[in-house]
Parts: structure tokens; C-alpha cells; sequence
């Protein structure tokens, strides 16, 4: 089985290590050429997964075309927000005959679309998965026990993803539900953003505890609002990914929280980042189609007023704690 993995990122990287690990053939296509050759004279992916050594069997290019070309299946690691500037210099046709598979986090801020809409966009007729849940790419590319989810409208599609990647150490499941797992994967990195912004103001567990379960229940009203099931966000792609990367030393999105919480504006910390922490970009996003869909969703609101810079962190927390007293589940999705 040959699979192309789009994107140098780190979870681009450590999936192919684990694949190459299964006896797949690999190749990580770079939008940087120089970079490409680094990787391939080091055997090691310095900027973004450093430690982890590439066998020689893992084959990098910077060639987009032969890239795709080489892949039975294709999977696009690429930030939500330079998705679409990769997709543009493709031709729907280059994707023929292959499986396409998203493991982005995150909306689009411009257009609000999920990876999958993106996808579509450009590649109409894509048999087309999306892959999420918690997975570090630190621990994956050291093949610590991990467990995702597969999802697609064609459960075909999704069984056959299941079965060829999973392994003793890569456990994969099922869903047919592509928006309830995309929106977990994306929203729930807002929340990390808050939790990581309480802990930089010095709060305890309570409050983080608070903010995680009070978001999951945000993400899920948006997600069932615009035609998710609910159960896809008490799994593995919603309170699952939550979870790592909440706790996790190795998320992003947290540490971004925690430099907020101590006054660093998103402007000083972005500078100082290799990486893409996508909440930031998604949560304005999120908020503006919770204002779409009419769906209260607090958190996220106030998280998008300290991102944006127009309330100090602080101030933010005292309007979530003095909102209207109410019960903890009114019984319908009308109610918040």
C-alpha cells in the first residue's frame, strides 16, 4: 500500500513514521524545497518533530504532482488555513482512483468551512475520510497506544481506513458522522485555549474542569444544530482529543493559553512559534457561525474578545462566572 502524506508538519510526520513502521510505502511531500532535502539528508524532521529518525524506506519530495501520483491514498496534513492554497495548485484529476483523507483541526476563518468542504470544493467527486481524535504526534511517532476515529458517508471508505492502518498500537473506529468529528477537532482547541488561559491567571482544577465540561457541552449545541449526532462528541473525535490536549504538555493550543493568560498578546506569541496553534485562527470562526446558527456558546465567545484583544483575560472570566443562573441541561437545544 503506498500513501502520500501531504504536509511536513509533525502529525504529517510521525503518521508516516507509524505507517512506514507497518510496512507501508511512504512519501511526505514539504512545500519547501530546502527544507525537503534537510529532512531527507538528516532523516529527521528537526523543526517540527525532533528526535524521531525517518528510515530510509520514508521517501520526501517537494514535487506536489509526483507526490499525489505516488499515493494510493492521500492524506492532506496541511493547516486548515493554507489548505486551500495547496489544493489550487492541484488538478481534481491527480486524485483519481485514490482515497482522500483529512486529519486537519480547524475552520477556515474566511469562509467558515470545515477541511472536508474545502476538500469537496476543489475535488468534487473525492472518496474522501477524515481522521481525528487524541494523538499527539510525539507519542504516535513513538507508538504509544493510540485510538482515533474514521469517518465518512461512504462507510466503505471508513472500514477500509479502519483496517489497513490499524495495528497493535494505531486502534481505529468508525462513524458516518464527517461534521460531529471535524467540529470536535477543531472547537475543542478553542476550549484548550481557555483552559490553558486559566491556568496562566493562576486558577485551580475546578476552573478548568469547568471550562472543558461547559465547552464540550458549546461544541456539542453547535454541532447537533447544524446536523451532528450528539454521541460523536462524548467520543474519541470530541471529549477524547479535549482531553490530550488539555493535559497534554505537547499542546499547542494550551501553552498559547497559558502565555495569554499571562498577559502575551497573540501577536507576540505567534512570533515566537514554529508551529500552527489553530485555535486561534478557528475561534473567530466559531464564533461567528454560533452567530449564524443562533447558538449561545459563551466560552467561545469570550475566548474570541481575549484572542481579538478587545478584554483582558481577567474580565473575560468575571463575565462567564456572572452570567444568568440557570439549570445545568434545560431538556431541549432550544435552551442554553
Amino acid at each position: 500500500m503506498k500513501i502520500t502524506i501531504l504536509g511536513d508538519g509533525g502529525w504529517g510526520t510521525a503518521l508516516a513514521v507509524m505507517l512506514a513502521h507497518q510496512g507501508k510505502q511512504v512519501l511526505i511531500w514539504s512545500a519547501f524545497a530546502e527544507y525537503a532535502r534537510e529532512i531527507d539528508e538528516k532523516r529527521e524532521n528537526r523543526k517540527f518533530l525532533p528526535g524521531v529518525s525517518l528510515t530510509q524506506e520514508i521517501k520526501i519530495s517537494s514535487n506536489l504532482e509526483e507526490s499525489i501520483r505516488f499515493g494510493e491514498t492521500v492524506v492532506f496534513a496541511i493547516p486548515t488555513q493554507f489548505l486551500r492554497n495547496v489544493l489550487y495548485k492541484t488538478h481534481p484529476s491527480w486524485f483519481e482512483e485514490k482515497i482522500i483523507v483529512s486529519v486537519a483541526k480547524g475552520l477556515e476563518k474566511k469562509t467558515l468551512l470545515r477541511p472536508s468542504e474545502i476538500i469537496l470544493a476543489h475535488v468534487p467527486h473525492a472518496r474522501l475520510v477524515v481522521f481525528s481524535g487524541p494523538s499527539h504526534a510525539e507519542e504516535v511517532a513513538r507508538f504509544v497506544p493510540t485510538c482515533l476515529v474514521a469517518a465518512s458517508p461512504n462507510p466503505m471508505l471508513a472500514r477500509f481506513i479502519q483496517t489497513n492502518l490499524s495495528d497493535e498500537n494505531f486502534r481505529i473506529y468508525t462513524s458516518d458522522d464527517m461534521i460531529g468529528v471535524e467540529l470536535g477537532g477543531a472547537l475543542k482547541n478553542v476550549i484548550a485555549l481557555a483552559v490553558g488561559i486559566a491556568e496562566g491567571l493562576g486558577l485551580g482544577e475546578n476552573t478548568k474542569a469547568a471550562l472543558m465540561t461547559r465547552g464540550m457541552i458549546e461544541i456539542a449545541r453547535l454541532g447537533i444544530r447544524m446536523g451532528a449526532q450528539a454521541n460523536t462528541f462524548f467520543g474519541l473525535s470530541g471529549i477524547g482529543d479535549l482531553i490530550t490536549t488539555c493535559f497534554s504538555p505537547f499542546g499547542r493550543n494550551l501553552k498559547v493559553g497559558v502565555l495569554l493568560g499571562q498577559g502575551k498578546t497573540v501577536e507576540e506569541i505567534t512570533k515566537s512559534m514554529e508551529m500552527v496553534a489553530e485555535g486561534v485562527f478557528t475561534v473567530e470562526a466559531a464564533d461567528e457561525i454560533a452567530r449564524k446558527y443562533q447558538v449561545e456558546m459563551p466560552i467561545i465567545h469570550e475566548i474570541f474578545d481575549i484572542v481579538s484583544g478587545r478584554k483582558k483575560p481577567e474580565a473575560a472570566v468575571s463575565s462567564l462566572m456572572k452570567r444568568k443562573l440557570r439549570p445545568e441541561f434545560m431538556g431541549s437545544q432550544k435552551h442554553r
